[in-house]
């Protein structure tokens, strides 16, 4: 039998057993692939350039982190396929093959398993790719028409990343057999990951990790200024290291500490599959902390993505809160310019406010804004009453100010306590912070702050006092048909100070966060897919190994079903601990990322902790009916 076909005989057999890992690979392949496809497409040119170049930017940083998962992910894979066929290849030893010979057949079968991958992963990327961007642009309710077109480039592009990753860890896996021993071969499946530790080691690793981990999660949660950023990423370094020892110091101990208990361990037959969890733990822990950190990464983007779009949404409302607006030195604009909007247009409502325009000179706060102006309190009362605005706003004392801000996308300033303004040498204490759109898009083209009416009046002679008007009409979509009139008006007044500012409701320069909102729900996806993948082929693996042990315990008299149910314990431990310990991290990454979004986001954390609850309690159906097979038991 030539080299091919009893590769071609192994690859066969060994399919379904990695089908999980392939589909995986397929699935994270089609969606790189289609990434690839929408950069060499030109759909989102009618959004205009600024949300282009963005949305291009986007992509390629998500193809990029794509990229490296599927390397890692690639990684582990590899080894674990390595690991587990050493034993089935080492016979060969016997039959008179050499390493050399031996390390080519395991070349081409996983060759076969990658290439399988790949050829998957392109055909249904190529078969989808026009779903794929019709759900894209349903999801992220983008305005765009395009015409399908296929090309090749994202394929080679595609294809070339993946099969360059792949040839590394196929040649690793080469040398590794070429150098091996048969010993090494036959004695591979039962090589631990885990190096055997004593008590105190573990103790040590468990204050370390569980000390380490809630360091991380106060950071995640710590208040601040622009040192906010850095406590974020310290935070997912501390996560990442604290997730890491807690498995593989503090969790075992746990374990190790209940087995002691003879109370606990001689009931319910909790001594057939208590040891077994704690040899898993510690064969194991890689696996449970690697999965457990690509779930917290899933519900994270899946928040980052709804957050995204609860701003973008929050934004867009901001700006249309008016439909026209004008700032002029006059006071009677409005008997002049209400008569040409209601020419072709109903005004819904109405409202002018005095603004004093301050010097930049005069100002000093902790960020440099493009410039700054007062409010009187009472005017700005009289403005909420006109346009129907909420005010809840107490009236500042003297020295006092109430900032009227825009809406940010997101902000690095979490804690706005103790926050000063000064203005003409007297320093103000900020109150309160606002962001209601009082004076809609002028909100973010200046610095408001809002004082008392005797306060006002006392900071008149610093600046030069303009009135604003404001104006919205029923049907916003018709904002056109007033524009000429507006402009010949704002051509007669040329020689006075008047600035306008008409909103177009179908325009807008952050249609890229719609994208962003889509592109995290594809990598929620991706992660949460990869990791059920990743427990579910190493639980499936080391069933296997359980053969021995179940054959003897049966024929000392334990019955089948006690079996199974001991095994179903000891799935529940392997799916349920990775899940437990990304619920309650998952809770202050999207706990943080509130402070900086200042949105609600527990319902999005419950229902993307419900999914991958649902994800894993499908895998691990699957793992029970599965496991008791592998493990001899029918």
């Amino acid at each position: 039998m030539s080299m091919m076909n009893l590769a071609w005989r192994n690859f066969k057999s060994s399919f379904k057993n990695y089908l999980a890992v392939i589909l995986s690979l397929s699935f994270t392949i089609l969606v790189i692939f289609n990434f690839q496809n929408l950069l060499d497409s030109d759909m989102f040119a009618l959004l205009g350039k600024q949300n282009g170049e963005r949305i291009d930017m986007l992509v390629q940083t998500v193809s990029f982190v794509l990229g490296c998962f599927m390397f890692f992910f690639l990684w582990y894979a590899t080894n674990v396929f390595l690991t587990t066929r050493k034993k089935e290849i080492g016979i060969y030893v016997f039959m008179g093959l050499t390493n050399q010979k031996i390390a080519w057949l395991y070349t081409i079968e996983v060759t076969m398993i990658g290439l399988s991958s790949l050829v998957l992963g392109i055909v249904f990327g190529i078969l989808t790719a026009q779903l794929f961007q019709m759900i894209l642009l349903a999801i992220s309710d983008l305005s765009v028409s395009f015409s399908f077109h296929f090309a090749l480039r994202p394929v080679y592009r595609t294809a070339g990343g993946y099969l360059v990753m792949y040839l590394v860890f196929v040649c690793k896996g080469y040398v590794n057999l070429v150098r091996s021993s048969v010993l090494d071969m036959i004695s591979a499946i039962r090589q631990k990951e885990y190096v055997k530790q004593n008590v105190w080691l573990l103790f040590v690793k468990s204050v370390a990790g569980v000390s380490i981990l809630f360091f991380g999660y106060y950071m995640a949660v710590k208040e601040g200024g622009q040192e906010v950023m850095g406590n974020v990423l310290a935070a997912v370094a501390l996560v990442v290291i604290g997730v890491y020892l807690l498995f593989g110091g503090f969790l075992p101990m746990c374990f190790l500490g209940l087995a002691k208990k003879k109370t606990f361990l001689y009931r319910k037959q909790r001594t057939l599959w208590i040891n077994q969890v704690i040899f898993r733990m510690k064969r194991n822990y890689r696996t449970y902390a690697m999965t457990c950190i690509l779930m917290l990464c899933s519900v994270t983007a899946l928040a980052t993505g709804f957050a995204m779009r609860s701003r973008y949404d929050a934004i867009v409302h901001f700006r249309n809160t008016y439909t026209y607006q004008f700032l002029c030195g006059q006071k009677g604009l409005d008997a002049k310019v209400r008569p040409l909007i209601e020419q072709d247009n109903q005004i819904a409502y109405s409202a002018q406010i005095p603004i004093l325009l301050l010097d930049a000179d005069l100002v000093k706060t902790r960020f440099a804004e493009n410039g700054y102006a007062l409010l009187s309190y009472s005017k700005l009362r009289d403005l909420a009453k006109a346009s129907g605005l909420e005010f809840t706003l107490t009236e500042p004392n003297d020295r006092e100010v109430v900032k009227v801000s825009k809406l940010h996308m997101l902000s690095l300033l979490t804690d706005r306590s103790h926050e000063t303004v000064t203005i003409n040498g007297t320093v103000y204490d900020q109150v309160v912070e606002t962001t209601v759109p009082y004076l809609g898009y002028f909100q973010e083209l200046m610095s408001f702050y809002l004082v008392n009416d005797d306060e006002y009046q006392r900071l008149l002679p610093l600046g030069e006092e303009q009135w604003s008007y404001h104006y919205q009409i029923r049907d916003i979509n018709n904002f056109a048909a007033s524009k000429e009139a507006l402009d010949t008006l704002q051509d007669d007044m040329a020689g006075e100070k008047i600035a306008r500012v008409t909103i177009d409701p179908n325009s807008s320069d952050i249609e890229w966060i719609k994208m962003m909102y889509t592109i995290c729900i594809f990598l929620f996806m991706v992660f949460v897919l990869a990791s059920g993948s990743i427990l579910f082929m190493k639980l499936y693996h080391d069933a296997f190994e359980e053969q021995e042990r179940c054959q003897t315990l049966i024929k000392l008299g334990v019955a089948k079903r006690t079996l199974k149910k001991s095994f179903s314990h000891e799935l529940q431990i392997a799916y349920g601990l990775p899940f437990a310990v990304m619920a309650v991290s998952a809770y202050f990454s999207v706990h943080a990322l509130e402070k900086m979004m200042y949105t609600n986001l527990i319902l999005i954390y419950l229902r993307s902790v419900g999914v991958v609850f649902l994800l894993l309690c499908f895998f691990y159906v699957l793992s029970t009916r599965i496991y008791a097979r592998n493990a001899g038991i029918k």
